[in-house]
């Protein structure tokens, strides 16, 4: 029985509550907002019957919905608090007029536009606020001359014309006035400073007249029912002072020019031979000879013959012989200067080499030089690019002369007029140089006689004649030379810079 009581009640409570929700007539027309505040917290997720009609804008912090008309007709607004619980609804009759109809076009041509307002004030359309990015103006230009009767109440954000005096001044300074400067007061931009010509003032008041974007002017400026008025310059104040003086020359720009010298060598040979010449030393000598030894048995005569031979051969097995060697050398020699652009810039560095000539009373000394020398005049172009004219690079390198006591020098020299670009590596000359020799059965170099020792084991000699000779072989060999130079020019900012590593690379370095 108390459960039915229960029941009963809750159910009549619940009947009583939907009987306390009040249906609100709203009557808003177009382009007039209504806001409405309420006493308790809402959820912020409210029924909108028809949304193509009514525009919410709800504000929670200050528990406010503003109300705005989009269509003529009606619609209903259903809001309820945190619990879900329905507080109020409010039965919505959206009406249209004349500047209603007015409104509704410009907010479908102008309400994406970031700052701009458009309401109904005093029985005027008014479109107002303040524009964040100027490139809009021409569109605002554009659909508010359709409307002539619309107030026109825009303006520039604070933060729009800070961004445009901060662009006025950096195009300034690029243009060699680093003096000038630019900042808004009371909407005007004030050109302050000191340049030392009048024709540098008028140029500062003509770049930031190009950085003006177009302004909309109120009604009492405009004249014939216009609304806009094209770059006003009596909105730039120019406060720049001319101080008549010549402009200090800059200082000339360094530039670091490194050459490189590679030299490589490299040498093949392979040798084999077959040889047998056996060599029969004059002194030989063969005899022969019979001699009688009396009378035998049975009344006969006995004789002796023989022969003899004597002498000494030599080299008598043939020789074979098989040979390979090779070899390579590389050479780097590099240099590295700074000097200003349009300055010549040469760099020596020489070594004496002595040696004795000669024999006896009849030596005398000489020598020879080992240099690196480099000198060119880089001056700057266009675009980074650095012309080096001329450019002349000589590499001596010792060699060793085929008896190898001498020493030799190959020189190496390269003269041009070439333009590379900063930081990039170019290949300014070089020569490449090969050579290769094959030999079949060369004449042997010991001729057809020879010295041999005596046969009785003496150190005097005594000459031998070749009873044959029998050769084959075969010689080749090769050898390459090449030299390349590069050259590397790169522009600095200062000295400093440039020396920088030329102290890396002579750093001391301990264990």
């Amino acid at each position: 029985m108390k459960n039915f009581f229960l029941i009963l009640f809750l159910m009549t409570s619940a009947f009583a509550q939907e009987n306390e929700i009040k249906k609100t007539p709203l009557d808003i027309a177009i382009g007039i907002d209504e806001v409405k505040r309420f006493d308790y917290k809402f959820n912020q997720k409210i029924q909108v019957g028809n949304e193509g009609l009514l525009k919410l804008i709800v504000v929670p912090a200050r528990q406010e919905i503003t109300f705005r008309g989009l269509q003529p007709g009606r619609t209903s607004v259903t809001i309820r608090d945190t619990f879900g619980d329905i507080k109020d609804v409010f039965l919505v009759n959206v009406t249209s007029d004349g500047n209603s109809n007015i409104v509704r076009e410009i907010r479908e041509l102008l309400g994406d536009i970031e700052g701009i307002e458009i309401s109904i004030k005093g029985g005027k359309v008014v479109v107002g606020g303040e524009i964040v990015v100027p490139e809009q103006y021409g569109r605002i230009t554009t659909v508010l001359s359709r409307y002539p009767d619309v107030l026109v109440l825009i303006d520039y954000s604070r933060q729009t014309q800070l961004i445009v005096a901060r662009e006025m001044q950096d195009a300034i300074n690029r243009n060699n006035m680093k003096d000038v400067t630019v900042r808004v007061v009371n909407g005007d931009y004030w050109l302050e400073g000191v340049v030392n010509s009048q024709g540098k003032k008028d140029l500062a008041v003509s770049i930031a007249d190009a950085y003006r974007p177009d302004n909309l002017v109120s009604l009492g400026a405009a004249t014939g029912g216009s609304r806009v008025q094209v770059k006003q310059r009596g909105n730039i104040v120019n406060f720049v002072s001319v101080n008549e003086k010549k402009d200090p020359e800059p200082p000339k720009k360094l530039v670091k020019v490194s050459t490189q010298f590679v030299e490589l060598t490299k040498d093949y040979n392979k040798v084999f031979a077959f040889k047998w010449a056996p060599f029969l030393s004059n002194d030989s000598a063969i005899s022969f000879g019979r001699r009688n030894l009396g009378d035998g048995e049975g009344g006969g005569i006995t004789t002796d013959e023989s022969g003899t031979l004597a002498g000494t051969i030599t080299r008598l097995f043939p020789q074979l012989n098989s040979a390979k060697s090779a070899g390579y050398a590389r050479v780097i020699q590099q240099g590295m200067g700074v000097t200003n652009d349009g300055q010549q810039l040469r760099i020596n560095k020489s070594t004496a080499v002595n040696f004795a000539v000669g024999t006896g009373q009849g030596q005398e000394a000489r020598s020879v030089n080992i240099a690196f020398t480099m000198t060119t005049t880089p001056q700057i172009g266009t675009e980074e690019n650095i012309n080096l004219s001329p450019l002349r690079v000589t590499v001596s390198i010792p060699t060793t002369a085929s008896g190898g006591t001498t020493p030799q020098v190959a020189s190496n020299d390269v003269e041009t007029n070439i333009t590379v670009k900063s930081k990039e590596s170019a290949v300014i000359g070089g020569v490449m140089q090969s050579t290769s020799r094959t030999d079949y059965d060369k004449d042997d170099p010991e001729g057809s006689a020879a010295q041999v020792p005596t046969s009785d084991g003496s150190d005097t000699a005594q000459q031998a004649s070749q009873l044959f000779r029998l050769i084959r072989s075969k010689n080749y060999s090769t050898a390459k030379n090449q030299f390349v130079v590069f050259v590397t020019p790169e522009i600095l900012e200062s000295a400093s810079k440039g020396t920088e590593e030329i102290r890396r690379k002579f750093r001391k370095r301990e264990r």
